[in-house]
């Protein structure tokens, strides 16, 4: 075997076993990669490349729309709206059996498409739902799974950050990426909710029905997220409909929620001091990993590591479905050790190349929309994931008095949901591909 290639593999398992020890994964990927491009061409091709590696990367102008969008959900956080969209979901569907823990889905989805993260989504309303459902003596596995599962449709309702930095590393628009996600997220919304009606007919005591609201209170709740609905139809519709790129669209997002949350006397200048602290430092960690990701990719590029797997995988005479289903197993794995992002930017340079090389009956610009969208719910998979789903930390740091044990078992029905839409979009890839073709016609 090549020289370089044992080093580059030597140096996939180094950086294994340091995210394993819970080194943060920017650093581990920076530590390696500088340690690859050192032992394979020396310091000064090291020095060479740092010299313009972080201005090359962070000057992409695509990126610009990450701090935006991020900025965007942090005043969303602070503004309240979480606390307005939970309350017009539940005064829709708390009545029935279950229906807070569908409100709480409901809610995730809404605040996801104003926020774009996962974990974000959780943890904000996670404060907000728990509460309610603790009420309603809700089975706490239940009550701690729903909100961990729900916290997943952050990364996949349109805005999402993860999608962003997919569609960067795989060359594809940010806004063919965004309108092939939507279908795919309201499957999600979908399936959730037809878990938790199927859990709460199983088991009637897990999910009593909610308090019925009056015709004023649905109304006036209806009216309080009606903002909240016409600011994702601006962003996202605009960009849908090529009014306007994506960093305009997450600015103009900024700018209308910033005005929604002073409008209501939510947002002063306390609550902006701290938004903007929050955004710079989320920012600064994402960019970070950008980096690390990108000195591992030029390590592992020199060792020749993605062109071997992809030649391997070639001559292995497994069919390319198979090879897709093995590559999303993997992503479901790496969900054990590591935040989305980190996902996305580590696997993506490796897998990218061996599917863009198999022969899926698809255009190439095709197959990066549906791979991109498999990818990114297959990392939603690995934040609910046992043992290590990031979600269910969060939700567990918010429900201590719950076991974990308690919570991963309120979280399988999900993730058998999980894995139901993942075989769905594998089967029908128009799924993720019939929204932009119809925009796009």
């Amino acid at each position: 075997m090549d020289h370089a290639l044992v080093l580059g593999l030597a140096g996939l398992l180094a950086l294994v076993a340091l995210i394993a020890i819970r080194i943060p994964v920017a650093y581990s990927m920076i530590l390696v990669g500088g340690i690859g491009v050192v032992a394979l061409d020396g310091p000064a091709i090291l020095l060479s490349q740092l010299k313009d590696l972080a201005l090359a990367q962070f000057s992409i102008y695509d990126l610009s729309v990450v701090p935006m969008f991020i900025l965007m959900g942090n005043i969303a956080t602070h503004a309240g709206l979480s606390q307005d969209l939970f309350r017009a979901a539940n005064a829709w569907l708390g009545r029935m059996r279950g229906g807070v823990a569908m409100s709480a889905i409901a809610a995730c989805a809404g605040f996801g498409s104003v926020c774009g993260s996962s974990l974000a989504t959780a943890s904000t309303m996670g404060q907000v739902a728990l509460p309610e459902l603790r009420r309603y003596r809700y089975r706490p596995s239940l009550a701690t799974g729903t909100l961990a599962a729900g916290g997943v449709l952050g990364i996949l309702i349109p805005p999402s950050v993860v999608l962003v930095i997919y569609a960067i590393i795989v060359e594809a628009s940010i806004a063919t990426m965004f309108i092939a996600a939507l279908v795919p997220g309201l499957i999600a919304v979908a399936t959730f909710i037809a878990t938790i009606a199927i859990y709460v007919r199983l088991r009637p005591d897990s999910g009593p029905p909610g308090a019925r609201v009056d015709r004023a209170e649905l109304v006036a709740a209806t009216r309080a997220v009606a903002p909240v609905a016409a600011i994702f139809a601006i962003v996202i519709g605009g960009i849908y409909f090529g009014l306007f790129n994506p960093t305009p669209a997450a600015a103009i997002g900024v700018v209308l929620v910033l005005l929604l949350g002073i409008h209501r006397r939510r947002i002063g200048l306390a609550e902006m001091r701290q938004t903007l602290y929050d955004t710079a430092s989320t920012t600064g960690m994402i960019f970070l990993i950008l980096l690390g990701a990108e000195m591992l990719k030029i390590f592992m590029s020199r060792g020749g590591v993605p062109q071997a797997a992809a030649e391997m995988l070639a001559v292995s005479g497994m069919a390319p479905m198979t090879i897709l289903v093995l590559l999303l197993v993997a992503l479901i794995a790496l969900g054990c050790l590591m935040d989305s992002l980190s996902m996305i930017l580590l696997a993506i340079p490796f897998f990218w190349p061996v599917i863009s090389g198999l022969d899926f009956g698809m255009p190439p610009e095709d197959l990066k929309i549906w791979f991109g969208i498999l990818a990114l719910v297959v990392v939603e998979l690995g934040l609910i994931t046992p043992p290590v789903g990031m979600n269910v930390f969060v939700i567990n740091s918010l429900a201590p008095d719950v076991p974990m044990r308690e919570t991963f078992a309120g979280v399988m029905p999900f993730f058998f949901a999980e894995l139901f839409r993942v075989a769905l979009l594998i089967a029908f890839p128009a799924l993720s591909l019939w929204l932009p073709a119809l925009l796009a016609g």
